[in-house]
This record gives structure tokens, sequence and C-alpha cells, in this order.
């Protein structure tokens, strides 16, 4: 039996992004694409770029839910969730203007680029972050990988356009 069968459909759906932290082999990867595809379709009916304040109502959502699942699965930190990828993911285009980023839509690539670079590397304390305990650790250290993304991808788009 997968560990992740043990969790209820609704804390499943939720850790997993709608399942794209079921797909083989790169599931953060596909947490992170799913995450820009629906940040984009967000963007499409936003004047306000609402991703800070999106990204850190999940983190603080998600940590009991990703706790409860890993406690129910047996598991730390299992690629299978995906959640964290995806508010890091929205951290990252935070601190673009809405407009900019629908003027410019492959700056919502780039930010996927950047964001699984600092999810991927872990450089500048991300690595650290993971140490925390339980689900703090497995949401902390995106939302730094997000924060880094955001900032080098809001300067690219001022230097770019």
């Amino acid at each position: 039996m997968k560990e992740h069968q043990k969790l209820s459909k609704l804390s499943l759906i939720y850790c997993t992004f709608f399942g794209s932290g079921l797909l083989p082999k790169m599931p953060g990867t596909y947490g992170s694409l799913a995450a820009m595809l629906v940040a984009y379709l967000i963007s499409l009916f936003s004047i306000i770029n609402f991703f800070f304040i999106f990204s850190v109502i999940l983190f603080f959502i998600s940590i009991p839910i990703v706790q409860k699942a890993m406690k129910q699965s047996k598991t730390s930190d299992p690629g299978w969730i995906v959640i964290d990828e995806v508010a890091g993911q929205w951290l990252s285009f935070a601190f673009t203007p809405i407009a900019i980023l629908l003027d410019h839509p492959w700056l919502f690539l780039v930010g996927f680029i950047l964001f699984r670079f600092f999810d991927i590397i872990k450089p500048l304390g991300i690595q650290s972050l993971e140490k925390l305990p339980g689900a703090w650790g497995v949401m902390s250290d995106d939302m730094l990988g997000g924060f880094y993304a955001g900032i080098l991808l809001a300067l690219l788009a001022i230097h770019a356009l």
C-alpha cells in the first residue's frame, strides 16, 4: 500500500495539489508547474497582485494539514506532498506587478525556473530550514526559495522591460 493512500481524499487532493504530486518521477516540478498555471489563471482575473497574501495564507493553513498527512502516512517530507511548492511558487510571483506579468507572460516561466532552481539547489540558508520540525521544515524551505525567486524575478522584470 502506498503511504499516501492512508489519507482522506480531501487531504490527499490538498497535499498533492489536485493530484499533481502523484505524477511519477518529478512530483515537485509537477506541483510547481500546476501552481504556475493556476497563478496565470488567477492573474487573468486580478488587477492587484495577491500572491503574497495567497502564499502566506496557504503556508499557515498547510502546516497542520501537512503535519497530519505526514503522521498518517508515517513519512517525513514525502515527494507527493507538493502544497509547499505551490506556496513557494506563488510567492515567486508576489513582487512583480500583475500588469507586467500579463504583458509579458514568459515571466511566469522564468518565475517557475527560478523557483525550481532554489527549490532543488537550496542555497542561501534554504537547506537549513528543512531541518525545522515536521511540517514547518517541509513548508519553510519552499517559502524562502519562493522569496528569493520572487526578488530575482522582480529585478529581472524591471531591468528587462
